[in-house]
């Protein structure tokens, strides 16, 4: 379904630029400069969200800072895909009263996927009179003009419009590293899963153009980055709301042409748009990683249709079939909800058997969480929370042992990897990924951050595997 785009002009995007120049000249006024503080909560896109606003606050001036002690500004940038992730936000952001206490004219501000929703907001705006600034993702493009707001009325500002969503281009962004990147190709999702927020906070699909796009990976290409990740709640979808016939794989193909070596992933892929001209373009692609997250959420077909998934259980076994013939080195990671409201016991053994047989590199796993306004909230649900836990527990148990048995197969074999960061630690003081996206450590010199390397692989167990730098010749 195509929905209409709500493009911000480039003139908008100039004044923004144009006001955190003037928050320049007032907040650097004494000399000082001032600090900011961004903490960001959940998924990817917070992160290249989170990119964003300290882009902005940079361009104002401000240096950063993890201590919510000595900063100006706190930014908190929040998460709504679960209950714990809105727990975790609001004592943290409660806690921030001793701060806001010690530094009197400290700004604070709470942004992000939680604030979009209405009780949310109402809850932050009669219980937290501590926080000066909330605005949803919708509103982030015009961050510097509502902190303006901010300092010169001295009044609690609040923008958290329902919105289908829109595309800005041009925002300054201000990344954590020289090798990882985010790259974000498209915003909000139309999927409507029974338990998921997401749509309603993100807004509807709305894909950049493909030339920004590419445009935009050249220059991390060109500024060095090695690592760059293709964003969207769900990237398969890319291109369909644009109607100019690219989709997610014309534009893997666009970016693999530019020169340089680097490694192109993706999140999220949705299974029922994952297709075979996806495998074969990754296949063909030879910078593109063998990784796809595919999330399945659930090995039951009843609970699937009851999500609102698009798919079942045999069809996506089938696009798994389809993936590891185009590649057999394929690494396949994935969610899965433990407890859906009504999941029987029978239906969670699917879930069971399910991955046994696919085998996934890595299963990241939760136990549903009522989210309000959603259709699932109001299912029947007579199972127990202590019910859900046995079966978590048991689908950690399957995939932690399948997690151990897949890295012993890594040991003796060399891997290309990237090494992307320091540990802190004596004995394996390097991180590095493989192109599937296993994390492996290794003793070497800190010079090799940001660089590709081979290494052989000595040992492994559930969460990593450990490797030395391997001799040519």
């Amino acid at each position: 379904m195509k929905y209409e785009r709500t493009s911000i002009a480039p003139e908008e995007i100039s004044r923004q630029i144009a006001i955190c120049h003037t928050l320049f000249d007032r907040v650097t006024a004494g000399g000082r400069r001032p600090l900011a503080m961004v903490d960001t909560y959940g998924c990817q896109q917070n992160e290249a969200d989170s990119e964003k606003i300290r882009g902005y606050l940079a361009e104002m001036g401000y240096g950063f800072t993890g201590d919510e002690f000595q900063a100006d500004v706190i930014v908190v940038n929040t998460c709504a895909v679960r209950e714990h992730a809105e727990m975790r936000v609001l004592g943290n952001v409660g806690a921030l009263n001793h701060s806001k206490k010690a530094r009197p004219g400290q700004i604070i501000a709470v942004c992000g996927c939680m604030v979009q929703q209405e009780h949310m907001t109402e809850k932050i705006r009669r219980s937290y009179p501590i926080v000066d600034l909330v605005f949803g993702p919708h509103e982030l493009w015009r961050f510097p003009e509502l902190l303006q707001q901010v300092m010169e009325r001295h009044k609690r500002v609040f923008a958290t419009e329902k919105s289908s969503g829109v595309v800005a281009e041009g925002i300054p962004e201000n990344r954590d590293g020289r090798v990882k990147a985010w790259l974000s190709i498209m915003y909000g999702c139309n999927n409507f899963c029974t338990y998921c927020v997401v749509p309603y906070v993100r807004g509807r699909e709305r894909s950049r153009l493909p030339e920004q796009v590419v445009q935009e990976a050249r220059e991390l290409v060109e500024a060095g980055y090695k690592d760059i990740t293709l964003l969207g709640q769900n990237v398969n979808s890319y291109g369909k709301d644009l109607g100019l016939d690219v989709d997610f794989a014309d534009l893997i193909r666009e970016i693999n042409a530019i020169p340089g070596d680097f490694l192109i992933r993706f999140m999220t892929s949705h299974p029922k748009d994952a297709t075979e001209k996806l495998f074969r373009t990754m296949a063909e692609c030879e910078k593109c990683a063998h990784h796809i997250h595919l999330p399945v959420q659930s090995g039951s077909s009843r609970i699937l249709k009851a999500m609102n998934r698009g798919y079942t259980r045999e069809q996506y076994l089938e696009k798994v079939a389809i993936a590891r013939r185009y590649m057999p080195d394929l690494v396949l990671t994935t969610d899965i909800i433990v407890g859906f409201p009504g999941e029987t016991e029978e239906e969670f053994a699917e879930t069971l058997s399910l991955c046994e047989a696919v085998r996934y590199d890595a299963m990241f796993t939760f136990i549903y969480s009522k989210r309000v306004g959603t259709p699932a909230a109001s299912m029947p649900d007579p199972y127990t929370r202590e019910d859900k836990q046995k079966h978590f527990d048991a689908l950690m148990d399957l995939s932690n042992r399948i997690s151990a048995e897949k890295h012993a197969a890594y040991i003796g074999t060399r891997q290309r990897v990237l090494v992307d960061g320091e540990t802190g630690r004596e004995e394996y003081n390097l991180s590095a990924r493989t192109n599937g996206g296993r994390l492996v450590h290794l003793q070497a010199d800190p010079a090799l951050v940001g660089s590709f390397v081979d290494v052989e692989i000595v040992s492994g167990n559930t969460w990593a595997l450990y490797g030395k730098v391997a001799q040519h010749g």
